[in-house]
């Protein structure tokens, strides 16, 4: 599993280095929802992070880019996400824009 260098995290996360290190140590926590890159030709996935305790799921490859408590809160970072995509003049392609990031360290991020 791989964080986004500037992770949006959602206003209701208090210490994301705990968050972090729990989803790491496979420990569970009720309430937290990520949003990673997609596998798929989807941009962006969000799931509750239980989901990681699944065998089938491959957490090697998982690329988190937000944290947050509630899919409401996931869905706000997502609109938080568009918004930094298109003021970087990347128009919709969500995902391209922070693979471009992921590494590079630059752009939004909260």
């Amino acid at each position: 599993m791989k964080f986004y260098r500037r992770l949006y995290v959602g206003p209701s996360i208090r210490n994301v280095n705990k968050i972090k290190w729990k989803l790491l140590t496979g420990r569970g926590q009720l309430g937290i929802y990520l949003i990673s890159l997609s596998c798929t030709s989807d941009q962006l996935d969000i799931f509750h992070c239980a989901l990681l305790k699944q065998k089938y799921f491959d957490k090697k490859a998982l690329q988190v880019v937000g944290i947050a408590e509630g899919r409401e809160e996931a869905i706000f970072l997502v609109q938080q996400i568009l918004q930094d995509t298109m003021d970087a003049g990347m128009e919709a392609d969500i995902k391209g824009y922070l693979q471009k990031t992921f590494t590079s360290g630059k752009g939004g991020g909260g």
